[in-house]
């Protein structure tokens, strides 16, 4: 079949093709992943922490006119309550359980919550959460042990999504020293928009993650840079919009790539991406893994 020319592996992980549904994007309900899985690699759940978070007030998502801003505080309804929802995930590509901790100990504790997550992805990058995310992420030394600590209490892959607002490089490492199966980069970075008219900032918290196609090339550059300096797999994540994004982070080094803010557009962005993806690979007559890397030269 034409769609075995998408085919990609990740950390063992076998996908289908390479777009996975990032984190937060449609992840809350089962429901929701169950119908995204049919034409995706992966997905990948909301991040999820041990104790229930209750997240930012209204208003936590601007519009922009090359994206999204948002800052809903890493809302969960909890380990235990969420285990149950994801429970329910009957789709046909690997659930990937996304999580967030404030020590090593909550990490490897969330994660045991979910035996039947095909990985991980450890929230190291969030923007704009006080005590989660790019808090515990810009310390290198953290990193390496928050992966060591969930290495520990799963057999299942890890990936750990990194920040740009930090040393790409040096937290990647840091990573991949701790055991971590691959890389995934980038996350949303700060940003804030201001009402002109209110004379006040639009988000309750103020600042927030910018998302979406204004943030491809740092995306671009995290992952090159990523590539060249370490051995463990990368997967990019920022502003896919179309099948030539994901080409070009493919090239950069990606593994395979995260789609996130298009979704808010269409539904069925993932589809028509794999469509158009299954045109170019016929038409420059590869296989898209053999892309992996090409531009280094």
């Amino acid at each position: 079949m034409e769609e075995s020319l998408l085919e990609v592996e990740v950390a063992g992980l076998k996908m289908r093709n390479p777009l996975i549904l990032a984190s937060g994007i449609l992840g809350s309900y089962a429901s929701s992943l169950n119908r995204i899985s049919e034409h995706a690699g992966a997905v990948i759940s909301k991040s999820v922490g041990v104790e229930e978070v209750e997240g930012y007030k209204n208003p936590v998502v601007v519009n922009y006119s090359h994206g999204i801003i948002n800052a809903v505080g890493l809302s969960s309804p909890g380990a235990v309550k969420f285990a149950e929802e994801l429970k329910a995930y009957k789709g046909s590509a690997p659930l990937i359980v996304s999580v967030f901790g404030s020590s090593p100990e909550e990490f490897a504790k969330v994660t045991s919550h979910f035996p039947f997550a095909s990985a991980f992805e450890l929230n190291l990058s969030c923007p704009h959460s006080e005590k989660y995310g790019l808090t515990v992420g810009s310390d290198p030394d953290l990193v390496k042990e928050i992966v060591k600590k969930v290495k520990k209490a799963t057999n299942k892959p890890v990936f750990a999504k990194v920040s740009a607002n930090v040393d790409v490089v040096e937290v990647g490492k840091a990573a991949e020293e701790g055991g971590a199966d691959g890389i995934v980069a980038i996350n949303t970075v700060k940003g804030m928009r201001i009402d002109i008219f209110t004379k006040k900032p639009i988000l309750s918290n103020i600042s927030g993650g910018v998302s979406g196609s204004a943030i491809k090339p740092i995306a671009i550059k995290c992952v090159w840079d990523l590539y060249e300096e370490l051995e463990i797999p990368i997967i990019g994540s920022g502003g896919v919009t179309t099948w030539r994004d994901v080409v070009e982070f493919m090239l950069a080094g990606a593994s395979a790539v995260e789609v996130g803010s298009v979704m808010y557009y269409s539904l069925r962005a993932i589809y028509s991406l794999k469509e158009s993806l299954i045109a170019y690979a016929r038409m420059v007559n590869c296989k898209l893994e053999e892309l992996i890397g090409a531009a280094h030269g």
